[in-house]
């Protein structure tokens, strides 16, 4: 088996996959009916948990002291072994201090990943790659979700078990990845500093945008599922399955229609599609419609992977490493508000968050139209465009 940038890639994807899938899927059953939450508690957890994210930014400083490979997997690692450890902690802070940690790996290993594979892969096949990956990471899903509905309908197993075996095989799989794969090396030595470029503004913007919308299905859409239409764990994990096994199918397609389809018209489908799905999230009257809401939502995404794309081809390949932290940053600052914020709305109207939501995808529908045909560095925008550095430039 080759020990390629690819293959390293796609099994760290797999690693960080089972961990936070199974921390994912049980989430809002272990903190209903372990720590007695509602609205407003699963609101507050999910800004802690997006404080990391808001903070990814820092990842440019230990980068002076160790290599982004090497980080990768150490923040993998702690993404597993806060996983790991969750259920040990049946607590409102517990649970609090738990997600913290799991988060600090998560937002991290989220950020390298994207950096490594925009620097290692070309520019032409980055965008099938990304679909590959997706599709890899629906297979992790898929069997991590029939392992946790196996265990909780067929055997009872307690949460904190499945926690902790869930963490361990991720912690496992790091370590075969440390000690069988070389030490790969960087196309273009990155900037080890903050960098914020003004050429770059309309892809903070999307950015930014994503981060706010993305919170409503990640937050919300999952909560609506069990506290209105009182979907058990069995049942959430067979509707992850269902979404795992549509991304299986559909991810690589989706990457290879991005790539044909270019940026500007990927992100103007997504957005389009997003925004007739949190309208439907807003009058969905039975679990059956809001399921099919969710499988589509997911689907849709997917699509996001233009967004990255896109920067590849804009961006100075010796920007990417401190551009990947300050835009998980930026795309943090609305998540850090927004959980809390929207679980107080939730409290009075749910309807009301996924109306905002749709109201965000409206606002990224527009900023795409800005998006050229053809982005590359100097040609970032149609309108607002910077004069490009030269590539060299610091």
């Amino acid at each position: 088996m080759p020990k390629t940038p690819e293959r390293f890639l796609t099994l760290m994807a797999v690693a960080a996959t089972i961990a936070f899938a199974t921390w994912q899927t049980l989430l809002n059953n272990f903190a209903i009916e372990h720590a007695a939450f509602t609205g407003a508690e699963i609101g507050i957890l999910q800004s802690l948990r997006e404080v990391p994210g808001f903070l990814a930014f820092t990842a440019v400083f230990l980068l002076l002291i160790l290599l982004e490979q090497t980080l990768a997997l150490l923040a993998l690692a702690t993404l597993a072994v806060g996983v790991a450890i969750t259920g040990m902690l049946p607590t409102t802070y517990g649970l609090y201090a738990t997600t913290v940690l799991m988060s600090i790996g998560f937002h991290y290993y989220e950020t390298l990943q994207s950096s490594l594979t925009l620097q290692w892969l070309p520019k032409q096949h980055t965008a099938v790659f990304m679909g590959r990956v997706i599709a890899a990471k629906a297979a992790a899903s898929l069997s991590t979700f029939a392992t946790i509905w196996l265990l909780f309908e067929l055997f009872e197993v307690a949460y904190h078990w499945i926690y902790l075996l869930a963490g361990s095989i991720s912690c496992t799989l790091v370590f075969y990845l440390w000690r069988a794969f070389p030490r790969f090396t960087q196309p273009a030595v990155q900037h080890r500093k903050l960098l914020l470029r003004r050429r770059y503004w309309l892809y903070y913007a999307l950015t930014f945008m994503s981060g706010a919308r993305r919170q409503i299905f990640i937050v919300f859409a999952g909560f609506l599922m069990v506290e209105k239409f009182h979907y058990s764990v069995a049942a959430i994990s067979l509707l992850f399955l269902a979404n795992q096994a549509l991304n299986l199918l559909l991810a690589p397609r989706l990457g290879r229609l991005v790539q044909r389809l270019g940026e500007r018209r990927a992100l103007m489908l997504e957005y389009s599609g997003l925004i007739a799905v949190f309208s439907g999230y807003a009058l969905a009257n039975s679990a059956e419609t809001a399921a099919v809401l969710y499988v589509i939502d997911n689907l849709f995404f997917v699509m996001a992977i233009a967004m990255k794309t896109y920067f590849q081809k804009i961006a100075d390949p010796q920007d990417i490493a401190a551009t990947a932290g300050v835009s998980f940053t930026i795309n943090h600052i609305a998540a850090v508000v927004i959980p809390v914020l929207f679980g107080l709305i939730w409290l009075q109207s749910p309807a009301t968050v996924f109306l905002c939501g749709a109201f965000m995808a409206a606002i990224s529908l527009l900023l795409s139209f800005n998006i050229p045909l053809r982005p590359a560095p100097g040609n970032e925008a149609l309108v607002g465009r910077f004069e490009a550095p030269p590539a060299s430039s610091t």
